[in-house]
Parts: C-alpha cells; sequence; structure tokens
C-alpha cells in the first residue's frame, strides 16, 4: 500500500493577466507558506504566471521554483521535460510542504497544470491534488471587448486555432459564437476565412488580455500580414447562423389510468 505524500499540490488559476482577477481562494493559498512552483519555457527566463502575481503586490519567496516546460513539438524533448518537472514535484512534495503551482488562466482548461498533475500522480499515485478554478481568457476577453460569449440559447465553442480553417469554417455554421485561441500562427488564413463568410465585422481580437500591455482590434482586417503575440485569441461571432428547433421544458407524459377510470371505461352505459 502506497504512503501518501505530506505534502499537497496546489494548482492556484491566476486569471489571464490583470491580478484583480485572481479569486480570493487562490490568493490565501499564495500566502498560505506552501512552496511556489512557476513555468517557464525554458532557464532563466521569465515567467508570465510570476509576473500577475508580482504586478498584484506579492513578493516572490526565495524558494520559489521554475519548471521548465519548452515550447516545442519534438515529442522526446516534451516527455523528458514533463519527466523532470514531475520528479522535480514528488521530491518537494516528500518534503511534508504544501505546493503552489501558478497558472496563468484558468487551471482545467488548456493549461500546464492539468498534464503536470497527471505526470506527478504516476509517480506517486496517492498525492492529494487541489485544483483552484480562475478566470479563462476568453471569458476575460468577452468582458474586456463588451461582447457576449452566449445569450439565452445561443451556442459557443473554444477551439485552438490550430485545427486549420477547414474545421473553423465547419464550425462555424453549428455555432452563434467561436473562440479561437492561439492564432498567430494560421491569422492570415483564418482572417481570409472571416473574409469569405462576411464576418470581419463582428469579430475581434485581443492580444495578452488583462496585462499591461493588453490590446483589443475591433477592426480584425488591418492584422493581416501583422506578427502578433502568442497570448492571443479571436472572438467570432455568426449571427446569421441557422438554428434547429429547441425542445423546451420536459415532455408531458400522458395521464396516469387508475383503476376506476379503467373500469368505468370498461362498463356498458
Amino acid at each position: 500500500m502506497n504512503t501518501p505524500l505530506p505534502g499537497r499540490l496546489i494548482g492556484a488559476s491566476l486569471g489571464p493577466g490583470d491580478p484583480e482577477l485572481i479569486t480570493r481562494r487562490a490568493w490565501a493559498a499564495l500566502q498560505s507558506g506552501a512552496r511556489w512552483l512557476y513555468p517557464v519555457k525554458k532557464a532563466e527566463e521569465a515567467s508570465y504566471a510570476l509576473g500577475i502575481v508580482q504586478r498584484g503586490g506579492l513578493a516572490v519567496p526565495a524558494d520559489a521554483e521554475p519548471l521548465v516546460f519548452p515550447m516545442t513539438r519534438d515529442p522526446v524533448a516534451l516527455a523528458r521535460a514533463w519527466a523532470r518537472a514531475a520528479t522535480r514535484t514528488v521530491e518537494l512534495l516528500q518534503e511534508g510542504r504544501d505546493l503552489v503551482f501558478l497558472v496563468e488562466g484558468d487551471a482545467s482548461t488548456f493549461a500546464t497544470f492539468g498534464h503536470l498533475a497527471r505526470v506527478v500522480r504516476e509517480l506517486a499515485p496517492d498525492v492529494a491534488v487541489e485544483t483552484i478554478p480562475g478566470v479563462s481568457s476568453f471569458a476575460a476577453a468577452a468582458a474586456a471587448t463588451g461582447l457576449t460569449l452566449a445569450e439565452e440559447d445561443e451556442t459557443f465553442a473554444v477551439i485552438p486555432a490550430a485545427y486549420g480553417v477547414e474545421l473553423i469554417d465547419r464550425l462555424l455554421g453549428d455555432f452563434d459564437t467561436l473562440v479561437l485561441l492561439k492564432v498567430k500562427p494560421l491569422l492570415d488564413e483564418v482572417l481570409a476565412l472571416l473574409e469569405a463568410r462576411g464576418l470581419l465585422a463582428s469579430s475581434c481580437f485581443i492580444e495578452k488580455v488583462g496585462a499591461p500591455d493588453e490590446r483589443i482590434v475591433h477592426d480584425v482586417r488591418r492584422l493581416a500580414g501583422e506578427k502578433v503575440n502568442y497570448l492571443s485569441l479571436l472572438l467570432v461571432h455568426n449571427p446569421g447562423r441557422a438554428r434547429g428547433t429547441l425542445r423546451r421544458g420536459c415532455r408531458k407524459r400522458p395521464a396516469a389510468t387508475t383503476t376506476t377510470d379503467a373500469l368505468t371505461a370498461a362498463s356498458p352505459q
């Protein structure tokens, strides 16, 4: 039987950039005495997640430790990085102190924390893991731009733009709003699709939402040919989408027939 590790692994969602969007629960975890872990793309590089906390006025503890998660598609390099990060996390948990892992955005949505927790559990199945929810980038983007993701019976979907324009084109017929994350590599292709669909005017681009250098562009056609930040997304609303019929409320069940009713119906009049 495995002995539970004495420390907990806590994923603290910090929101996408504005420290005022850090929840009270995450703020308490940051000041709980737990040791901080934070993600970096490579050693000695600044951490976006750590920067959110610093802008909030918290001093970085002297024993805060970075974990390297490289930006690469190389499966071998990724596997090694995840193994190193998870092994180090388990080592620290064995010291008996809680660890709070800093997560930009929401820890359950396209975040590093879910993968880290899964690999840690493979090494230490009984580890206690807590996930503190937070504000996602697309929720903050909708609020910052004054747009809504969905009203009443509308539908919306969130996908990485890297799935390509063919899928995006298909989903535009199925959803009233599409959130396209990480649009940098395919921005020109997506803009061409939106122009062909007549949706440029109902789209909005948001870069580094909540950060000091946040940028919002409503006239997205002027972004053509521009190199944008990795932390960028497009909100695309399709006001002309044809919707199907909704089933409202519960299906009305036929009234139950009592024994008396049945006998009365069977009796000659």
